[in-house]
């Protein structure tokens, strides 16, 4: 059984989140290892672990000085892994620390496929369809109460 934790860039946990994000990814599309942690040092982090091991990671990056808005942003989970909810217990943490910490609204930026998947916590596409790193995507948002 997974369980879900936060950490810091400065914990073990990291290097694997880092490993894992390089392999689910960036690798399939071409971009070259750690070529999207331009964020990771503001941001909020979220693993999954089986067995001393991450399996899934997401961030949370804040928008704003006040923190009131925040991107959910590379969200994987290893292969072995995927279709057994550890996506959706990422998400479901996130979003309640995210309401815990008084953030008003989340985004995303999600692959196209992946967004009937986001849409199950609330979140709603807003705009057109649009690529970004070669890849179709839709923006999404979620108001939170908190």
């Amino acid at each position: 059984m997974a369980i879900i934790k936060e950490i810091q860039t400065s914990s073990p946990y990291y290097q694997q989140e880092r490993e894992l994000r390089n392999t689910v990814l960036l690798r399939p599309i071409g971009i070259p290892d750690f070529g999207w942690e331009m964020n990771d040092k503001i941001s909020w982090h979220f693993v999954a672990l089986q067995d001393d091991h991450v399996i899934g990671c997401v961030i949370l990056c804040p928008l704003d000085k006040e923190k009131s808005r925040a991107q959910l942003m590379q969200m994987a989970v290893a292969g072995e892994h995927q279709g057994k909810g550890i996506g959706k217990m990422l998400v479901d943490f996130l979003m309640k620390f995210a309401s815990k910490k008084g953030i008003k609204e989340v985004i995303i930026h999600s692959r196209s496929e992946v967004t009937s998947f986001y849409i199950q916590f609330g979140f709603s596409i807003a705009g057109e369809e649009f690529e970004e790193v070669g890849i179709k995507h839709h923006y999404l948002s979620v108001s939170l109460d908190n």
